[in-house]
């Protein structure tokens, strides 16, 4: 599937794109528009960078809360550095947690940044363009149906038009 994704300035100037593309026979199962007053960024389905960033803070966490446990036991008991003046093993649990803790604090800040700069792909920057009020028209189908819109979409000079492809599962 091939995806055309065109920024549009005014609410007007969306309605225009998309009647000029349906009267050159493009279904409206095949446009989309998104704005204020039609589908949202959520309702039509663009990766949210926020849920993309917890996702990574998670699986970086599963490893590394864990292991930085371990490690910070070991570390307890090869150093022999005592937290509280209690038994030995309370020391060595304490030194365990610290170390799920520096884990988890790693997992937050490495796992939740890498997801939040790089797991939404151009979501994030079309996200930003319909905060700031503008629309976008989105046509799915063919190549040849994307390259019939582009030169529709032209017309009505956009911020920025682009064409993306579904990687195909083999």
């Amino acid at each position: 599937m091939n995806y055309l994704v065109a920024v549009l300035s005014d609410r007007i100037q969306a309605e225009a794109a998309y009647s000029a593309l349906e009267n050159e026979g493009l279904a409206n199962t095949q446009v989309d528009i998104l704005g204020n007053g039609y589908k949202s960024a959520d309702e039509y389905g663009l990766i949210n960078p926020n849920q993309q960033a917890r996702k990574g803070a998670k699986r970086l966490a599963f490893w590394s809360v864990p292991f930085g446990f371990v490690a910070g036991y070991a570390f307890n008991v090869l150093t022999g550095i005592e937290i509280l003046s209690t038994s030995p093993l309370l020391n060595h649990l304490i030194g365990g947690l610290l170390g799920a803790g520096s884990g988890a604090l790693g997992a937050y800040f490495v796992g939740g940044g890498v997801g939040l700069t790089v797991g939404s792909g151009d979501a994030l920057p079309y996200r930003n363009r319909l905060d700031a009020g503008k629309y976008l028209i989105v046509v799915k189908g063919t190549e040849e149906l994307t390259r019939q819109a582009t030169r529709i979409l032209r017309q009505f000079e956009p911020e920025n038009i682009q064409g993306y492809t579904e990687p195909t599962s083999a």
